[in-house]
């Protein structure tokens, strides 16, 4: 029972690395948002909550993880 060479696939080391990127980039921005947390908390409380959901949704746009797959997938960084 031989194994079709069609169907052979040598896995690629981007992947690891690259979702150990994105954990570490996650990790960093919650870092730096948990030590603005003290100036945060200076403000009433109706000003924290808006704050706080820019910071929790503004690292979609802000961190380059759409780049980072992208590379993870295909080797190249940026789009032509």
């Amino acid at each position: 029972m031989d194994i079709d060479p069609r169907h052979y696939h040598q896995p690629s080391w981007r992947k690891p690395v690259g979702m150990i990127a994105i954990i570490a980039l996650i990790a960093l921005w919650a870092v730096m948002v948990g030590s603005l947390s003290g100036w945060i908390a200076m403000l009433p409380m109706w000003a924290q909550v808006p704050v706080y959901v820019v910071l929790g949704v503004a690292w979609i746009w802000l961190l380059p993880l759409k780049q980072l797959m992208r590379w993870m997938e295909t080797g190249i960084w940026q789009k032509y």
